[in-house]
């Protein structure tokens, strides 16, 4: 009976050890990738929750990036002078910058872009972005 219990117990625990590997996983950040050029006006953003990232973005709000135009770092931000504002999200697998080019093509008014490409495709996501102006 005192085996059946040691068993059970490794098994148990095991088991939950794995479950928090797979919840917690690797804090790797993954690769950002950068933002592309052109031109156009813009018009009013929605009022977003400030400081969340790119990852968090809607149709409506205002990114700053906060980084590079090599390694961007793009933030949710109010709307204003030197953000750019969400025109389209398009979620789903991106290969890279022609297909984020390819997704915002169609998109009226777009002056930039911006593209989130991890191994997991299914968070990966295409920001079609024009430069704000509060006009």
């Amino acid at each position: 009976m005192g085996a059946v219990v040691a068993v059970l117990s490794v098994l148990v625990g095991g088991g939950l050890a794995t479950a928090a590997w797979f919840v917690l996983g690797d804090d790797e950040e993954a690769p950002k990738t950068p933002v592309a050029a052109a031109t156009t006006p813009a018009g009013p953003g929605a009022r977003p929750r400030t400081s969340e990232d790119a990852r968090f973005a809607t149709k409506g709000q205002c990114l700053r990036n906060e980084g590079t135009d090599d390694e961007p770092e793009l933030r949710v931000v109010v709307c204003t002078a030197n953000t750019y504002q969400v025109l389209k999200r398009i979620d789903g697998k991106t290969t890279g910058e022609k297909d984020a080019v390819g997704k915002c093509a169609k998109v009226t008014g777009y002056t930039k872009w911006y593209y989130y490409d991890t191994e997991y495709d299914d968070v990966d996501f295409v920001l079609c972005l024009k430069e704000y102006s509060p006009v």
